[in-house]
C-alpha cells in the first residue's frame, strides 16, 4: 500500500502488477493528491490492471440524485485525467466530525443534513458497507489474477516456455 501524500518521487507505478486507487470526497472534491497522482501516472495506470474506488456521503443514500452525484465525481476525475480503470466502486464513506475543524464541521453538517440527516456533531458516523468493499476487492483480485495469467512470459523473467 502506498499513500500518495507520502510516496517518494521515485515511485515507479510500472513496477507494480496492478493498481487500486481510492479516494474520499470532501465537499464535492477528491483529495488533490489523488487527482494529481492519477493525472501524473495516467499512462502507467492505463497499461496495468487498475481499479478506482470512491467513498462519499452521496453513495449510501436511497436518493437517485445523490447517487448520480457520487457517480459524477468519478466520471469527472476519470475524464479530466484520461484514466480508464478496469473497475470502479462507489461506497458510503464516513462522517468524522471529531476530525474536522470548526468551519469544516459546520460545512459538513449542512451537507449531511440533506444527505443523511446525521447532524449531531458530538459523534462520528460510519456509512461504509465493509462487506461490499471486500467483495469489490476480491472481484478486482480475481480480475488481476486472470490478467496476469494472460501476460506472455519473457525469457528474462525466469520462466520457461
Amino acid at each position: 500500500m502506498v499513500d500518495v501524500e507520502t510516496a517518494p518521487d521515485t515511485l515507479q507505478i510500472e513496477e507494480f502488477d496492478a493498481v487500486l486507487v481510492g479516494s474520499s470526497i470532501h465537499v464535492g472534491k477528491h483529495h488533490s493528491a489523488i487527482s494529481e497522482f492519477v493525472r501524473t501516472n495516467r499512462g502507467a495506470l492505463n497499461s496495468l490492471p487498475s481499479a478506482f474506488f470512491q467513498l462519499s456521503l452521496s453513495s449510501p443514500v436511497d436518493d437517485p440524485e445523490r447517487r448520480a452525484e457520487a457517480a459524477r465525481y468519478v466520471d469527472e476525475l476519470l475524464e479530466e485525467s484520461g484514466w480508464h480503470p478496469d473497475k470502479t466502486g462507489l461506497f458510503g464513506g464516513a462522517l468524522r466530525y471529531s476530525k474536522y475543524g470548526f468551519l469544516k464541521r459546520l460545512l459538513l453538517k449542512r451537507i449531511a443534513k440533506d444527505a443523511t440527516g446525521d447532524v449531531d456533531t458530538s459523534h462520528d458516523y460510519e456509512y461504509t458497507d465493509w462487506e461490499e468493499v471486500a467483495a469489490f476487492a476480491i472481484d478486482f483480485a480475481v480480475f488481476v489474477k486472470g490478467r496476469l495469467a494472460e501476460r506472455p512470459h519473457s525469457p528474462s523473467d525466469g520462466s520457461s516456455e
